[in-house]
């Protein structure tokens, strides 16, 4: 037996939030957004705007727009969470959402790297969480991690799966948990790699990436990829690595450190690791 899930809510409205948001909408999902900063819902109503241009003729369900978090989840079925990668920051949110949610909502986190396991105590309903990870772009990189956390139900772990499948999505299972969960545990060895090259000045990112493209075949290298994410996101999630192993190998540059401080993040700011627009 799986739960229904009609309305979906966002907390978080950043970048993922509204990728997930906007491929939910086209498969007849309700939206719900909510974010503290105003510019990130304007930002949700652009997005909603694209996915109505996808759906062509078509009507969108319900989108609505909340500073208010209890508003938010108030009436919803499932609640993923998008904020950053910051443990104490997600499991504040995690119990606030838990507190506001009707008792059948799932809460799950698109984490990159943080297993639920770590959040779960901030909430009563631990048989109602999950991680739920998306990759980017969501249409041609349609897979999303979905783990456990202690005592997720078979239940919550189901429905999880049939609404990653509903929206044109592949689950991809993680058996037994573990930091970073499939693909991005592969993908964070090669940020790792391509970080150290770039750091320690013995190839020029150009370089990197060329070499990427020629052997995976994929359109854009890791630094692009990277500056797509954006380097504060990227930053964080190579510290939870870190956090965890302990392993001074897993610490990520201090010259990535300085950019974020600049603040060069990628393309949101028009500068990362290249230059994308010229103000």
């Amino acid at each position: 037996m799986t739960i229904e899930i009609n309305t979906v809510s966002f907390v978080g409205a950043g970048h993922m939030g509204q990728l997930i948001a906007v491929e939910a909408a086209i498969f007849e999902y309700s939206i719900r957004f909510y974010d503290i900063d105003p510019a990130a819902l304007e930002q949700a109503k652009k997005s909603m705007r694209k996915a109505k241009r996808r759906k062509k003729d078509k009507v969108l369900k319900s989108v609505t727009y909340h500073d208010d978090l209890a508003s938010a989840v108030k009436d919803v079925d499932l609640v993923i969470e998008a904020v950053p990668e910051i443990l104490e920051l997600k499991k504040e949110i995690f119990t606030e959402i838990d507190k506001a949610a009707p008792p059948h909502a799932i809460i799950a986190t698109n984490s990159s790297s943080i297993p639920v396991s770590k959040i779960e105590d901030a909430v009563s309903r631990k048989d109602k969480v999950l991680n739920l990870h998306f990759y980017q772009p969501i249409q041609s990189s349609n897979m999303v991690d979905i783990m456990r956390g202690t005592q997720t139900s078979d239940e919550t772990f189901e429905t999880g799966k049939k609404w990653i499948e509903s929206i044109n999505c592949v689950p991809l299972v993680v058996k037994k948990e573990c930091l970073g969960f499939v693909f991005n545990r592969i993908w964070h060895a090669v940020k790792k790699e391509c970080l150290k090259i770039w750091a320690g000045s013995h190839a020029d990112i150009e370089t990197v990436d060329q070499a990427w493209k020629i052997w995976s075949g994929m359109p854009l290298g890791p630094f692009r990829m990277m500056d797509n994410v954006g380097l504060d996101v990227v930053y964080d999630i190579e510290m939870s690595y870190y956090n965890d192993s302990g392993n001074p190998q897993d610490k990520p540059p201090q010259a990535l450190k300085d950019m974020i401080d600049r603040g060069e993040l990628g393309v949101k700011s028009d500068k990362g690791f290249y230059v994308w627009r010229e103000k």
